[in-house]
């Protein structure tokens, strides 16, 4: 459902509006009977949802050694110029 309201109500009545767009319904906010905003409930994103703490746990793993130098053999020298 919809309802429409002018500034000088939404102003006053800001928090029983909020309990509406949370519930559901869409407020439009008018300036002399013309809409100029909509008050609508945020939709949570999987990204805004709460982390759990440990969820990935045992799911990778680094290597003992993964802070030694690299062995002169991998690494790449430039080739002579002919």
């Amino acid at each position: 459902m919809t309802v429409q309201v002018n500034v000088l109500e939404a102003k006053t009545q800001l928090s029983r509006l909020l309990d509406r767009a949370e519930a559901g319904e869409e407020v439009i906010i008018a300036r002399a009977g013309h809409p100029v905003a909509r008050l609508v409930a945020v939709q949570q994103s999987p990204s805004e949802a709460p982390r759990i703490l440990g969820a990935l746990q045992g799911k990778g793993w680094i290597a003992d050694d993964f802070d030694e130098p690299m062995p002169e053999d991998f690494l790449i020298t430039p080739q002579a110029t002919r």
